[in-house]
């Protein structure tokens, strides 16, 4: 019988700290950032949890051989429960999504559960695997934005998307390392462009008309310039900490080194997050999803989010 702990370690818990952000930075841009967005975010959490689980199912007969302290094959919990605990997911993460937003969030939803299934079972190990990742993100940021504009959430969609192909990129070498520094030098440029995307300030589509100039006036109102800051500083610590586990990569190309890296990624994606919601207008909230970033980092100490 596994316990709560081993269930964790199976869906990696804490790296589901890294899931709602993308549901609320789509519904940012979208216009829709409201009272459905919560419920629509813990369908997306269901969903990652699914993948997870299933991932590790996918994987078992590799993970005895190369990872035999993960959950399955240390035998702490059996095959047959985390395929059920896959499906079961899958199927709460769709109906919940279903309930909340109608036929659209499901049929964005079924679109998401179905790249994640197709990963796991078909494109992982394959050279279309980070793409399909970064599509699962997208999706994810999607789901957030189907109670809005659909289309003004796809800058948003595409960022984090990128953002996860250097992700995934660098997960495929965690067992046997980076092998040289073109993986490193190529992820790092990736992080590079996606934080300059995201620090742009908050476009003229959505900064209230009356919030007074980008610049601070003496003695005026200090709120517009700090607007217009915060993607930008949301932005730069993500680079700064995901940047800085990648660039030691370069000097250590160590599985180690590597699997470090990920895990900054992982846990460093709330500030990302954080920032296209504040570049969307939702300053306070974009704040708020970035403070999941040092929480994460800090149960990832326990639980591992790779």
């Amino acid at each position: 019988m596994p316990t709560l702990a081993d269930l964790a370690e199976l869906v990696r818990a804490p790296a589901a700290l890294s899931v709602p952000g993308d549901v609320v930075a789509g519904a940012a841009a979208a216009g829709s950032l409201g009272r459905r967005t919560p419920a629509l975010a813990t369908a997306s959490v269901l969903l990652y949890w699914a993948g997870m689980a299933g991932n590790d199912w996918a994987d078992r007969r590799l993970d005895a051989v190369e990872r035999p302290e993960r959950p399955i094959p240390s035998g702490r919990v059996a095959p047959g429960a985390a395929l059920g605990l896959a499906v079961g997911f899958t199927a709460a993460g769709v109906g919940l999504a279903a309930a909340v937003g109608g036929r659209r969030a499901a049929g964005v939803a079924v679109g998401l559960a179905a790249a994640i299934w197709g990963y796991d079972l078909r494109a992982k190990n394959t050279a279309a695997g980070p793409a399909v990742m970064a599509a699962c993100r997208g999706l994810d940021v999607l789901l957030g934005a189907t109670d809005g504009r659909l289309s003004r959430a796809l800058p948003a969609a595409a960022t984090v998307a990128a953002h996860t192909w250097t992700v995934t990129a660098l997960s495929r070498r965690e067992v046997d390392g980076a092998l040289g520094s073109a993986l490193p030098l190529g992820t790092l440029a990736g992080t590079a462009l996606v934080a300059a995307g995201a620090a742009r300030p908050p476009s003229a589509v959505h900064r209230p008309v009356t919030a007074g100039p980008a610049v601070r006036s003496p003695g005026g109102n200090p709120l517009p310039a700090v607007r217009a800051a915060l993607p930008a500083v949301l932005a730069a610590g993500y680079a700064a900490r995901y940047g800085a586990a990648q660039a030691r990569v370069l000097t250590d190309p160590s599985a180690g080194r590597v699997r470090a890296a990920v895990g900054a990624g992982i846990t460093g994606l709330p500030a990302l997050q954080g920032a296209l919601t504040a570049r969307a207008g939702a300053g306070v909230v974009g704040v708020l999803v970035a403070a999941a970033a040092p929480l994460g980092r800090r149960l990832a100490r326990k639980v591992s989010p790779t």
